[in-house]
């Protein structure tokens, strides 16, 4: 055994990234007595918890050395045969790179990467959409055709082909522009900077539309449990991480996402965003992400327990799998959701009869736990620091 008294006799699971979702994640198989580890690259809220055993300092996640770094882990901490739960994309995408290499140490839930570049590639995923009859916003690719001769309503998004890279090298998901000479200045400024992009007509956001998330649990394409959730409010206002998000039912998006999964052959958890478009009242496919998402602890408590499905597959034991969970339940991230409900209230994004409307029902409090505090609190107390340290 080693110092960390984490044993070879009871296979548990490594959480990779120890923020809100590895944090549930980590609460869901800890009380069903399945030990749990921590991996992140810094400070991190999980290892506050008492669900985690030991939490080690990573590199990053889309580093070369991470791979190397989590064989001398399984090799140090006798995890052999533990399964890996990454919540974070590069470590998605890492890990999905070297799956058959990792798969000598470790169980891995996540797609191997001929799967990875049909989802992570929005061009990819489109195209697939397209072939499924799956309805999503309209594309421009302005590295073929010139802008001159696209038939566009303004506003317009540009996003990043591989969505995570673009996010991570300007801090957003996506630009908005107003206007033909703007587009052309980004335009040129993203194809100088080697980026591979694309433009996309926006969703109107009226009446509080906000995406819906459609997840599931998979084999092989086949859908064995699912469960839908829709964003309330976000930060920032559009294309943001939900801060209050409610437990829903939406059958339009259960049929598009049994055409796409079946197609992918998917195996695992994933999330699929779509957003209903007012001009032609269709959904309309956003993205996929081959993970579990921030607010999953809502998910967990509607009755849908996807980190303990995933560990039971991984394992080779069975699960029963729901027909049904809980709707017109809410998760609030109480952190994020006060303060950017008011800079929306104060600049006229947010009416205050809908903030009233929306606090409405039962809540879950995201890293609440009465049998586990201390995540919560630290929580808060990483934000104050981090608020000085800006």
């Amino acid at each position: 055994m080693s110092e960390t008294g984490i044993g070879p006799f009871k296979k548990g699971a490594v959480i990779i990234e120890g923020h809100v979702q590895g944090l549930a994640n980590a609460r869901a198989l800890g009380k069903a007595g399945i030990p749990v580890v921590c991996v992140d690259k810094g400070r991190c809220i999980l290892q506050f918890s008492r669900y985690c055993r030991q939490k080690f300092t990573c590199p990053e996640y889309k580093d070369e050395s991470f791979i190397p770094f989590l064989i001398e882990l399984c090799e140090k901490e006798n995890l052999h045969g533990w399964c890996l739960i990454p919540s974070n994309d590069h470590a998605v995408i890492n890990i999905s790179k070297n799956k058959e290499k990792l798969s000598t140490y470790y169980k891995i839930i996540t797609p191997g990467y001929d799967t990875l570049e049909k989802i992570y590639s929005k061009i990819n995923l489109l195209a697939i959409a397209h072939e499924c009859g799956i309805p999503y916003p309209r594309i421009f690719n302005p590295q073929k055709e010139h802008i001159d001769s696209f038939d566009l309503r303004y506003p317009v998004l540009i996003k990043g082909e591989f969505g995570l890279n673009f996010y991570k090298k300007y801090k957003q998901k996506a630009f908005i522009v107003e206007d033909n000479s703007r587009l052309k200045q980004l335009v040129e400024r993203f194809k100088q900077g080697g980026d591979e992009i694309f433009i996309q007509e926006i969703i109107p956001e009226k009446n509080g539309n906000k995406a819906v998330s459609f997840t599931a649990f998979c084999e092989s394409g086949d859908i064995k449990t699912y469960w839908m959730g829709k964003k309330l409010r976000e930060h920032p206002v559009r294309f943001g991480t939900g801060t209050l998000a409610e437990s829903i039912y939406n059958e339009e998006c259960l049929n598009h996402s049994r055409k796409l999964l079946n197609v992918l052959n998917y195996t695992g958890v994933c999330e699929i965003e779509y957003m209903l478009d007012p001009q032609d009242s269709q959904y309309k496919l956003i993205e996929i992400n081959a993970r579990t998402w921030l607010w999953v602890e809502l998910a967990i408590k509607s009755g849908i327990n996807y980190p303990l499905y995933i560990f039971n597959y991984l394992n080779g034991q069975p699960s029963v799998y729901p027909e049904s969970y809980d709707t017109g339940k809410k998760w609030v991230n109480i952190y994020t959701d006060l303060p950017f409900s008011i800079k929306a209230l104060c600049s006229g994004r947010l009416k205050f009869k809908d903030y009233l409307k929306q606090n409405k029902g039962e809540k879950v409090v995201a890293m609440w736990d009465r049998t586990d505090p201390l995540p919560l609190l630290m929580y808060g107390l990483m934000m104050l620091s981090y608020v000085r340290e800006r």
